[in-house]
């Protein structure tokens, strides 16, 4: 009767534990299922005035590649690459997290025992069966959650961060090639006209209506114009080269387009800067940092208080002649590691609030430069403009004093060189103003910004 009334008690201990290791199993799998979806961007907390770009875009859209072409490019980097496998495994990381650190556990001890008392033949066959799992208490799975939440916006970030440097890299190196080009076909100029101003002076030099030295004089100038022409255009090889081989998905046209004058960018300046700084992905990056390591801060404090774990181990000794089944109940006590790991923890927490605060003020200041910076280049073009004018009037009133025989070829030469150069400045100013201005609208996501990037 002892016998039942032991086992009778043994089965109802099984029935409590049970369900707790069952209990215990259930909110794994649901959190594993569900998918974790963070936006790439930063949300704007503050409502921003948007500037319109029209006028800029409608003139950029004449000389800059293919929006579609360009979103395949920038996805198509390894860099973005790299930050789209990072993101995937922030959201497998965040799964883990939510499944939680404690696995069930089986230990089973077969033994083979024999008996040195009195009968030292006598082998008995025992074992040991028990299955355990550690219950996370209360709060922590919530603030397990919490943290990879924030892990996965971090790492969605800093992929929007990857297409955005990735979009300037394109930038610099489509405007770059543009550029080159542009010098290229005013040395080009330059060259044919010196070549058709030789072919004149030979066939008058031929006649006798005009003196050696001036055909010298002509023979140097042509001979500077063709190495500025091969300088100019080894730059275009090499500049197409760098565009092609770093973004083999934007085509690349023949002859390059030609750029028109710049406009100034619609909108307030510093409603720019604003939109700059509030689409910014580092500053998002760094504070979903300082608040994924706030709440694992907050984890490691719940951490003080450690998962207890709770098993059901049966038995059986002497040949089965003992039999037994009870609970297992292991509680850890927590000590000066675990207090360490949380004071560590809220300190990192410290260094990335303040990273953030840090970077919130350089990403301001290279705003305000940004702007600044496309209203000066805006400035400079116009007054590279004025003097390529300026310059084309002297030139001409320095060819009609040639032709009247007032001044001599080495004063209408000088007068050209300088007409040139005023006119490669141009070129430099106007391409270096549309640059200025569309790295102030890459910036503030309004142009090339991937729409489409799944979250």
């Amino acid at each position: 009767m002892r016998a039942a009334g032991y086992w009778a008690r043994m089965a109802a201990g099984a029935t409590l534990v049970w369900p707790l290791l069952a209990a215990a199993q259930a909110p794994v799998q649901a959190p594993v299922q569900a998918p974790i979806k963070t936006p790439v961007k930063p949300p704007i907390q503050t409502p921003v005035k948007v500037p319109t770009p029209t006028q800029t875009q409608a003139r950029a859209a004449d000389f800059l590649p293919p929006s579609e072409s360009v979103r395949s490019a920038i996805k198509n980097t390894a860099e973005v690459h790299a930050a789209d496998a990072a993101l995937t495994q922030a959201r497998e990381g965040a799964r883990a997290l939510a499944a939680g650190p404690h696995d069930t556990e089986l230990t089973l001890s077969p033994t083979y025992r024999r008996n040195t008392g009195d009968n030292p033949t006598q082998y008995f066959k025992e074992w040991d069966i028990q299955i355990s799992r550690a219950l996370r208490l209360p709060g922590k799975a919530a603030l397990d959650r919490e943290s990879g939440a924030h892990a996965v916006a971090a790492a969605a970030l800093r992929l929007g961060d990857a297409q955005h440097r990735t979009a300037r890299s394109l930038l610099a190196a489509w405007m770059g090639w543009l550029r080159t080009e542009a010098v290229a076909g005013a040395a080009q100029a330059r060259r044919d006209s010196l070549v058709q101003e030789r072919a004149s002076l030979a066939r008058r030099l031929a006649l006798g209506d005009a003196a050696r030295r001036d055909l010298n004089q002509i023979d140097a100038a042509l001979a500077s114009a063709r190495a500025d022409l091969q300088q100019a255009q080894a730059d275009v090889q090499a500049q197409r080269l760098l565009l092609t081989s770093n973004f083999p998905q934007v085509p690349v046209p023949a002859s390059a387009p030609a750029l028109p004058a710049p406009a100034p960018l619609d909108g307030k300046p510093q409603d720019w800067v604003t939109r700059i700084v509030t689409q910014n992905h580092e500053i998002g990056v760094l504070e979903e940092t300082a608040a994924q390591y706030e709440t694992m801060a907050r984890r490691a404090d719940a951490e003080r208080r450690p998962d207890p774990t709770v098993g059901l181990r049966t038995f059986s000794e002497q040949g089965a002649k003992e039999r037994g089944i009870g609970v297992v109940l292991t509680i850890p006590f927590g000590g000066a590691r675990r207090d360490a790991e949380a004071r560590g923890q809220y300190a990192a927490a410290d260094v990335a609030r303040f990273q953030a605060q840090a970077a919130r003020r350089d990403v301001t200041r290279e705003a305000q430069l940004a702007v600044t910076r496309a209203q000066l280049t805006l400035s400079l073009w116009q007054a590279a403009r004025d003097a390529r004018d300026a310059h084309a009037a002297s030139l001409a009133r320095q060819r009609r004093a040639y032709q009247l025989g007032e001044i001599g070829l080495a004063e209408r030469l000088q007068a050209e060189r300088l007409a040139a150069d005023a006119a490669l400045s141009e070129q430099r100013a106007r391409a270096d103003a549309h640059e200025a201005l569309l790295r102030v609208q890459v910036d503030g996501h309004t142009l090339w910004d991937q729409e489409d990037t799944p979250p």
